[in-house]
């Protein structure tokens, strides 16, 4: 495994360097770790060298580190022994790649650009061979191998890199399909990089991405649903490809073509979702990222010109590059959002750059999607919802460029105008309340103190004027007396910018860690924003206000003087003494003058008010550190009242002195129940009390309360409504120690999905399955998601998801439809239905599913029915020929007395009837060949044979699929196939023949033309429709 003789080069082998850079400390590193990998195996036969690098990796951390990141630079730098040193990393590494993973990243972020041709090679494939591998994390790494791959570019490096990374999603496609994010980050990426290769030379390559994209949004659309806005803007601009058109006509006309769950209101839905910062950040490359953030927070405004004459020779120089302005503009919009110390400063502002941009547009698709981009926010804006930051550089740009710039202001403002009716027609009106509270938000925070200066301006021509009078006359009346502060001149902007946002910044604004380079440039969070004036986060969620208050000494007086001299005494030490570690020596004094023998009792409740007052300081703020290791839990439970947690944990449970502390504890829990969570807190997190969490049952059971149960749901009340990451924290012990306490019910888990966020839930779901954590189990599992069906949404969702995360049979729970009903009942009905498409039906589940009531509103069944007939049409077919017979044989007065699991599982002919046919109109215009099926045209023939003239006629169409149908054995009667007397359909089929190939074609389309039931008459009339689609 030597390296070649190049390697002692002073050209570094793998970045590029000019004589007058530094030495890089990366590509230093990794050459030291090169040096040691190739010590270790010089000479040494294969076999020899495998040995050599595994037992130098097993003497610790640091030496895996060092040979893990010296096969990693051999692979990089030299590609014939790639596939050596990648084998030989698989079978070194101890940690799952991660090492690897980490400098992947840093590579990819930090010096991507100066890699070696040859390294930028081997990167790429290694990425590929992480993919094919299946490694944990491999699926981030490939989304920023993405970002690397910049919009507006088409030279030969940016293709080769785009069409690698499009190969891996390609070829890897069912492991991409596991991962959410890379499916809706693949999306959003290549629908963006389509409009940059039209040109003849890539329509391959643009084929290949269309085809890619279509793909996921076909198969997967609800995991690029998570997009939002956005998604439906770069579909726009990319709808004229035939592939794309088709797609774009469904996403408006059909949306459930797309997903059973998106409707005709899931565009407006999805239209009303802001974008996330990930998607919009995605679309540059880290290099323009930091270039931008370094101009927004670090360039003085009027000394930009050199870095925008920079930026712009660099990568929007080219014609290709027009696209490019979109990204940035919605970059700036969503996600650069900068402080307030930056706001009132003389920094360049973000309307700045935005105008520049504008002004470098060449070409008028390029300054349409531009104005397009400047303005998406605005269209469906809700102020619940969405953010001043986001809309404030449009009208910021349109105010400064009216004097110098006019033609701008006008063609914005003639956009602005112009896109309400024409961006979707039919929704027209939730168009112009967006662009109306855009504007109405924007003068309430007084970005601007008003608008009729703007919109009623002697600069625009009087068309336009006229115009915006007529769309927004709200806003073109001049204000009644001018306000203070509402100064003429050219300091009138620059006062308000730095004061208008201040009530919205220290809630809008953030500073992330995750930012490229470590400027006062601020990004927002897509759930929350805070302040970013000094490094304290403040979080403007409601919390009880309930420590925001004055410090006041402990007043234990009326106490003190009911305790014996000696106690007395300790206790006074408590109250003067301010040291910790003084405080805990005291406490440990205390416990032993409790536990001596001739102690009083009577004192006790006496004791347990002083300490309570005392120590009331240790029960507020969070009990958790921020950053969880074990030193900082160890000090966390370092505080006076842990000491009896200490002893008692120390003690036998037959001690005369357990019960005599447990005696003391219950009597400190009456005065402060805090006292309850604090206790399990420190049997989880204090190494002195592992394997102790039965203690906190004895203290259950000493309480008042006396029942375990009872105990621990009123502590785990307590320690939500006060520190919620603490809830979290402690849910893996309480479910894992107390299984009959916490699984029985939902109550405990309604506690906790009432107040956990997106990300907390993510964790307890990597618990749930790693193994830690149980929350489910199969006997209440039913039981408890019945009793969710009255939580809230996000709760429902939250309770289905962590269920989701076991690996509990979904027959367990399926008896739950019969509870659901279609309208009260949305969020379980859809998480259902995400599971059971996965699964291959059971009888039970089409048992269950067909038990539904038929509602015309209601698309449960059909929807779920229609996948099943797709991908498992011959179980489902006999799955319902089973029922149809059992239900058609059963006397009727007997149907209503019948149930299964679920007394509520009633299922008869009718319904199974309705909901067949049901599936037959959904089906008419595809090529399904569901009710073409041996065992679902027996079934039909049989119920024909013996219900009654009613239901024939009712289901006729459905009964016509069966008459041509012949046993193969023997030819029925054919007075059994032509039950209806009058037999309409026989009739209609000799006046007009038709060849074998043309009726299979044409059948679904003129059975949903005769679908409803009409007299024999009419019936006839409509014989000439035969092939007719008009359903």
């Amino acid at each position: 495994m030597e390296p070649s003789p190049a390697k002692g080069k002073p050209q570094g082998r793998l970045l590029v360097s000019t004589t007058l850079d530094a030495k890089d400390e990366l590509e230093e590193r990794l050459e030291r770790c090169v040096g040691i990998v190739t010590s270790l195996t010089n000479g040494l036969s294969e076999r020899e060298a495998n040995d050599a690098i595994t037992a130098n990796v097993c003497k610790g951390p640091q030496q895996h580190e060092e040979v893990c990141l010296g096969l990693f630079a051999l692979l990089l730098t030299e590609p014939p022994q790639a596939q050596r040193c990648y084998r030989d990393l698989t079978l070194v590494n101890r940690d799952g790649m991660n090492v690897i993973l980490i400098k992947i990243n840093q590579i990819l972020m930090e010096k991507f650009l100066k890699l070696q041709d040859v390294c930028r090679t081997q990167l790429v494939w290694l990425v590929r061979e992480l993919v094919k591998s299946g490694v944990i994390g491999a699926d981030g790494v490939l989304m920023t191998l993405m970002k690397q791959i910049a919009g507006g570019d088409i030279t030969s490096k940016n293709l080769w890199l785009a069409e690698n990374v499009l190969d891996i999603l390609l070829d890897q496609r069912e492991w991409v399909l596991k991962s959410g994010m890379l499916i809706a980050m693949s999306v959003y990426t290549y629908l963006r990089l389509i409009v940059d290769h039209g040109t003849p030379a890539l329509l391959v390559l643009r084929q290949k991405e269309v085809d890619l994209c279509i793909g996921l949004l076909r198969e997967k659309f609800m995991e690029c649903f998570i997009i939002g806005r956005d998604l439906v803007r770069l579909l726009q601009i990319v709808a004229r490809i035939p592939e794309m058109e088709l797609l774009w006509k469904d996403l408006l006309h059909n949306p459930q073509a797309l997903s059973p769950q998106f409707t005709g209101k899931g565009l407006l839905q999805l239209l009303t979702a802001r974008t996330s910062r990930k998607f919009l950040a995605c679309r540059l490359t880290p290099d323009m990222e930091t270039k931008l953030l370094f101009m927004t927070s670090r360039v003085r405004f009027g000394q930009q010109k050199r870095y925008q004459d920079w930026f712009q020779r660099q990568y929007l120089s080219t014609a290709e590059s027009q696209s490019l302005r979109c990204d940035l503009i919605r970059y700036i919009c969503g996600v650069v959002h900068p402080s307030n110390d930056v706001l009132s400063s003389d920094i360049l502002p973000r309307w700045a750059i935005i105008g520049w941009l504008l002004t470098t547009c060449t070409s008028n698709v390029a300054a349409s999607n531009a104005k397009l981009a400047l303005f998406y926010d605005w269209l469906f804006f809700s102020p619940e919802k969405d953010s001043i930051m986001n809309i404030e550089p449009a009208i910021l740009v349109m105010h400064h460029s009216m004097k110098p710039h006019p033609a701008i202001t006008a063609t914005l403002l003639d956009f602005m105008c112009r896109i309400i009716p024409h961006f979707f027609p039919p929704l027209e009106g939730q168009v112009r309340q967006g662009v109306f509270n855009s504007l109405t938000f924007i003068m309430e925070k007084r970005v601007l103190a008003h608008l009729a200066p703007l919109f009623d301006n002697p600069k625009l021509d009087r068309e336009l004027r006229s115009m915006l009078r007529e769309r927004f006359a709200e806003f073109c009346s001049s204000p009644s007396p001018p306000t203070e502060g509402r100064d003429e001149g050219a300091n009138e902007m620059k006062m308000e910018e730095s004061v208008s946002l201040e009530m919205d910044n220290h809630v809008l604004l953030d500073k992330e860690d995750g930012c490229y380079d470590n400027t006062e440039a601020a990004f927002s969070d897509d759930e929350e924003e805070v302040n970013n004036k000094g490094n304290k986060k403040r979080e403007f969620r409601f919390h009880p206000i309930k420590e925001a208050i004055i410090e006041e000494p402990a007043d234990i007086t009326p106490y003190v003087d009911q305790l014996d001299d000696t106690m007395k005494e300790k206790v006074l030490q408590l109250q003067k003494g301010s040291d910790t570690e003084a405080h805990c020596e005291v406490m440990q004094e205390i416990v032993d003058l409790i536990l001596e023998e001739d102690f009083d009792s009577e004192q006790m409740s006496t004791l347990a008010s002083c300490l309570a007052e005392l120590f009331k300081g240790h029960f507020r703020g969070d009990v958790l550190p921020d950053d969880i290791t074990e030193e900082s839990l160890e000090e966390s439970v370092c505080k006076p009242v842990c000491l009896v947690f200490r002893n008692l944990c120390q003690m036998q449970e037959d001690n005369s002195g357990f019960s005599v502390l447990l005696e003391m504890l219950a009597e400190l829990y009456q005065k402060q129940p805090k006292i309850g969570y604090h206790l399990l807190y420190y049997l989880k997190a204090s190494k002195a009390a592992m394997g102790k969490m039965s203690l906190y049952e004895s203290f259950a059971q000493a309480t008042a309360l006396g029942d375990l149960h009872t105990c621990l749901m009123m502590d785990m009340k307590a320690c939500q409504e006060d520190d919620i990451r603490l809830l979290c924290y402690l849910t893996p012990s309480i479910y894992t120690e107390f299984p009959d306490e916490t699984l029985r019910s939902g109550e405990l888990l309604n506690m906790i999905v009432a107040v956990i966020d997106s990300t907390q839930l993510q964790e307890l779901m990597c618990h749930v399955m790693i193994g830690n954590l149980v929350m489910f189990r199969k006997d209440s599992v039913l039981n408890i998601l019945i009793q969710s069906l009255e939580w809230e949404t996000f709760e429902q969702y939250s309770a289905w998801q962590l269920f989701l995360a076991h690996s509990i049979p979904l027959e367990t729970i399926i008896p739950i439809l019969q509870h659901l009903k279609y309208k009260e009942h949305p969020e379980a009905l859809s998480c259902l239905l995400l599971q059971l498409r996965r699964e291959k039906p059971s009888g039970e589940m089409v048992k269950m599913v067909l038990s539904r009531p038929c509602h015309p509103e209601d698309q449960f069944t059909t929807s779920i029915l229609r996948h099943w007939a797709a991908k498992h049409d011959d179980v489902l077919g006999e799955h319902i020929k089973a029922l149809l017979i059992k239900n058609n044989n059963m006397p009727r007065k007997r149907q209503s007395l019948r149930s299964s699991s679920s007394k509520l599982a009633q299922l008869t002919l009718e319904q199974i009837l309705e909901h067949m046919d049901n599936l037959r109109l959904n089906l008419s215009n595809t090529k399904n060949s569901f009710f073409t099926q041996t065992p679902i045209l027996q079934a039909l023939q049989h119920v024909q044979a013996s219900c009654d003239e009613a239901h024939k006629m009712r289901f006729s169409d459905l009964f016509s699929l069966a008459e041509e149908y012949e046993e193969p054995s023997s030819k029925p009667p054919k007075s059994r196939r032509k039950a209806p007397a009058s037999s309409p359909r026989s009739r209609k089929g000799a006046a007009t023949p038709v060849s074998n190939e043309e009726e299979s074609a044409s059948s679904s389309a003129s059975e949903e033309e005769d679908s409803k039931p009409k007299a024999p008459k009419r019936k006839r009339k409509g014989s000439s429709a035969v092939a007719s689609d008009s359903d």
